[in-house]
């Protein structure tokens, strides 16, 4: 069955890095695009950033435009979130997904608490 496992969330000081990572298992993990999203506390899930199955093409949600880097590793099969410059605002659980025979799978969510 599909899997997808995040981890790497944690509590860093405003102006630091973290590095999200989420393995994948259960489908052709290079075939398909990923997504990360998240999740703040009474707001609603939104789309942080996109790559495609071979890692050609990402997109990014203005608030985390140039800050943040998705990539992946298709022999590992696991993608990655790089966020720098992290604001208080970032905080929120952060979750990766993707579509599987049209079927929406979600991880667990990693939290991702930005606080001095």
């Amino acid at each position: 069955q599909v899997q997808l496992v995040e981890s790497g969330g944690g509590l860093v000081q405003p102006g630091g890095s973290l590095r999200l990572s989420c393995a994948a298992s259960g489908f052709t993990f290079s075939f398909k695009p990923m997504s990360w999203y998240r999740q703040a506390p009474g707001k609603e899930r939104e789309l942080v950033a996109n790559i495609t199955s071979g890692g050609g093409v990402t997109t990014y949600a203005d608030s985390v435009k140039g800050r943040f880097t998705i990539s992946r590793d298709n022999a590992k099969n696991t993608v990655y979130l790089q966020m720098n410059s992290l604001k208080p605002e970032d905080t929120a659980v952060y979750y990766c997904r993707t579509i599987w025979r049209s079927v929406p799978y979600w991880g667990q969510g990693t939290q991702v608490t930005v606080s001095s």
